[in-house]
C-alpha cells in the first residue's frame, strides 16, 4: 500500500482551520487586559503539579478529549454530582479517570490572581496544551475566551464519545459530527502513545481467547499484566499503552499497531481498516508529520461550540455551578 503525500492534505487542512477561525468568540490572548498572566499561571501551576505527580499531564490531556467531545469545551466534565447535577464524571466512559481535583488547584491560583475571570473550560484547555509540551509533544498556540457550561451533559456522554471496544467506522462518525476528518481522528488516537489502560477494558483480548490481531510474545505480555480474566475494576491493574517511551508522546503508538502491539481494540483496528491504515504508516514513518497533525486536530478539538459572549458563566469552583 502507498502512503499518501503529506503535501496533499496541507492546503484542504489550512482552508479547514481558517473557515474553523469563525466559529465562536474564542480569540488569541483573550486574557491580555483582563488577567494579563493568566496563561503564564495555568503553565506554571501545570509544572509544578507536573514535578509532584507526572501522570496529571496525562489527564490534562485525557479530560481536553471528555470535555470537548460532549456537547461543547464548557467545563461540564468538572461539575460534581450535586443538587440535582448528575455529574458526567459517573459515566462509564470516564472509568480510570482521574486528578480532576487539580484543576481547582489551577482555578485557585487564577482566583487569587484574577478573581473570577478565568474560566474552568479555558483551564482544561490550557492545562492540556502545556501537558502535550511536557509529554514532549507540540506546543499548540490555542484561543481562549470560552465560558463554563452550568449544566451536566451525563445523557450525552455515552452517546458522544466512543468506547475502546467501538468499531473503526462508528469512531470516525462520532469524530466527523464535531468536524474532525479520518486523518484528524488517527492523530488524536495517538494520544494513547502515553498513560495506561486497566486490565478490565484488556481481558476480553486475551480470554478465554486471544485476540489472533495481538503479537503473541506481546500478548503473553499483557496476560502477565492481566493474569485475571475478570478483573475487580478497583484495583490498581493496568498496562501502559507503550512499553517504549511510556510518558512521551510520540509516534511510536503507530509503530506499535504495525506490530500488532496496539493495546485496545479500537487502536488495531485503525490498521486493518482501509480508511485509516494510510494515516496510521505515515505518522509511523514521520514524527514531526504526526506531531504537526495531532496539534491541529487537538486545536479543532478544543474549539468545539465553546460557549461565549453571555452563554454559561464564569464558575468561582469548577466543581459547582455559582449561586445565583
Amino acid at each position: 500500500m502507498g502512503l499518501p503525500n503529506p503535501k496533499l492534505f496541507i492546503l484542504p487542512l489550512v482552508l479547514i482551520l481558517l473557515l474553523h477561525i469563525g466559529k465562536g468568540d474564542v480569540q488569541l490572548n483573550y486574557y491580555s487586559e483582563s488577567c494579563p498572566r493568566a496563561e503564564e499561571i495555568v503553565q506554571e501551576e501545570v509544572q509544578k503539579l507536573y514535578q509532584k505527580h507526572g501522570n496529571t499531564a496525562v489527564s490534562w490531556v485525557r479530560n481536553l478529549f471528555h470535555d470537548c467531545m460532549v456537547e461543547s469545551c464548557d467545563a461540564s466534565l468538572m461539575l460534581d454530582s450535586v443538587n440535582g447535577t448528575i455529574s458526567e464524571k459517573t459515566s462509564v466512559r470516564s472509568f480510570g479517570m482521574r486528578n480532576f481535583k487539580y484543576i481547582n488547584t489551577i482555578k485557585d491560583a487564577l482566583e487569587r490572581e484574577c478573581p473570577m475571570t478565568v474560566s474552568c473550560a479555558d483551564i482544561v484547555a490550557l492545562s492540556a496544551r502545556d501537558a502535550i509540551v511536557l509529554l514532549r509533544g507540540p506546543y499548540i498556540t490555542m484561543r481562549t475566551g470560552r465560558r463554563d457550561s452550568r449544566e451536566s451533559h451525563i445523557n450525552e456522554v455515552e452517546e458522544l464519545i466512543p468506547n475502546h471496544n467501538d468499531t473503526i467506522p462508528f469512531v470516525l462518525s462520532r469524530f466527523q459530527s464535531i468536524g474532525i476528518d479520518t486523518e484528524s481522528t488517527v492523530a488524536l488516537l495517538g494520544a494513547h502513545s502515553v498513560g495506561r489502560v486497566h486490565c478490565a477494558n484488556l481481558v476480553h483480548r486475551l480470554y478465554p481467547n486471544t485476540d489472533p490481531s495481538i503479537d503473541p510474545e506481546y500478548a503473553e505480555y499483557l496476560k502477565g499484566r492481566c493474569p485475571n480474566p475478570n478483573p475487580n475494576p478497583k484495583d490498581i491493574e493496568y498496562a501502559r499503552n507503550d512499553r517504549v517511551t511510556p510518558m512521551v508522546l510520540d509516534n511510536m503508538y503507530y509503530k506499535n499497531l504495525l506490530s500488532h502491539k496496539g493495546l485496545l481494540l479500537v487502536d488495531q483496528g485503525l490498521v486493518s481498516d482501509p480508511s485509516t491504515a494510510p494515516f496510521v504508516e505515515l505518522m509511523a514513518s514521520n514524527n514531526t508529520y504526526f506531531h504537526r497533525r495531532f496539534a491541529d486536530a487537538v486545536l479543532l478539538l478544543s474549539e468545539n461550540n465553546p460557549l461565549t459572549g453571555d452563554k454559561g458563566e464564569i464558575r468561582k469552583d469548577c466543581r459547582f455551578i455559582n449561586r445565583e
